[in-house]
């Protein structure tokens, strides 16, 4: 009987998807909550036949370099820009992420900062934790109608559509934009297609759901960020570098835009950042699929991606297809 593959784990992750890993590979874990530091992932990189990271772990070229052995790298999460791709796929590394497992998590979350930032919710616990509650007031802490709203969706994938779904039900209006109309979405939603920068100005309500890439990075940019309603709601559970993080501090110091961010950049935030300093900003630390059933379906994806790569299966939820795509063809040809 041949030897187990090795695989390292950056993190400990859920008990189903260490048990179905230990059925088809020897494993090690770090056992520590942030990052193992670079010299241990290498250290472990350098007698890995497989990688389960997650999306803070940087795994740049010269980390690839120097994993002799290394198949493949499935990591927890939808993020994939924290690992070289074209690297990998140089060096015959297969990578895979867990996509479908998040989506309802994820648009529950998103509806939640909405709902939150509309309805100031934060600061009407804080307000009544701190002492403040004396009587009702007609104008106590009034907030936004979320009913009615105009919802602009940035990216109608998985989970924009999802919130779709979620902001039909509220009787809210929908405007969507992304590099391809969506009419199935539209029939189902009522969702309207518009240009990115006319959405923006028209809607009370901007959720972003779009993923990073060269085209994505800072599409809210100044100019974007100040086409925003003077009473607008900017939502972010897809990536901080989505947005420019100083533009939008700017614009937040002199206009009652609120923001609720899942995401940043950086990413934690500093506790001296100034976005953590203004009444107007909403911030969570990436826990938007933070939910015990979607944890756990993500960590067995994660772990199925693994061992099927391991094992000579495509992966499920493979990234660099074309890696797996050329080895087809070099097998059919030989």
């Amino acid at each position: 009987m041949s030897e187990r593959p090795h695989v390292y784990l950056t993190r400990r992750l859920p008990q189903a998807a260490l048990d179905l890993l230990a059925l088809h590979v020897q494993l090690a874990v770090w056992p520590g909550e942030l990052p193992p530091p670079r010299a241990v992932l290498l250290k472990e990189l350098a007698r890995s036949d497989g990688l389960l990271c997650l999306p803070a772990d940087r795994l740049d070229a010269a980390a690839l370099e120097s994993a002799p052995y290394l198949r493949a790298v499935s990591t927890y999460g939808l993020e994939i820009e924290q690992i070289d791709m074209a690297a990998a796929t140089r060096r015959g590394v297969l990578v895979t992420n867990t996509p479908d497992v998040l989506t309802e998590t994820v648009a529950d979350f998103a509806f939640a900062l909405i709902l939150a930032a509309a309805r100031r919710i934060v600061e009407c616990e804080q307000y009544v934790k701190a002492g403040r509650w004396r009587s009702w007031g007609p104008e106590l802490l009034l907030g936004r109608d979320v009913y009615g709203a105009t919802l602009g969706i940035v990216g109608m994938g998985r989970v924009g559509q999802a919130l779709a779904r979620r902001a039909a039900g509220f009787g809210m209006r929908i405007v969507y934009t992304g590099p391809r109309r969506k009419p199935e979405a539209e029939r189902a939603t009522g969702a309207c297609w518009a240009e990115l920068r006319e959405l923006i100005a028209q809607s009370d309500i901007v959720s972003l759901h779009c993923p990073l890439n060269d085209e994505t990075y800072h599409l809210l940019d100044r100019d974007t960020l100040a086409l925003l309603k003077p009473n607008a709601i900017l939502v972010n559970t897809a990536h901080g570098l989505l947005v420019d993080t100083r533009a939008l501090a700017e614009l937040l110091r002199t206009r009652p835009i609120i923001a609720a961010l899942d995401v940043t950049d950086p990413e934690p935030l500093p506790a001296n950042h100034a976005l953590l300093s203004m009444l107007n900003v909403l911030v969570t630390p990436h826990v938007a699929s933070a939910t015990a059933l979607a944890r756990t379906r993500m960590a067995l994806m994660a772990a199925q991606n693994l061992v099927a790569a391991l094992e000579g299966e495509r992966p499920p939820c493979l990234v660099n297809t074309e890696l797996w795509e050329s080895r087809v063809i070099a097998v059919g040809a030989s």
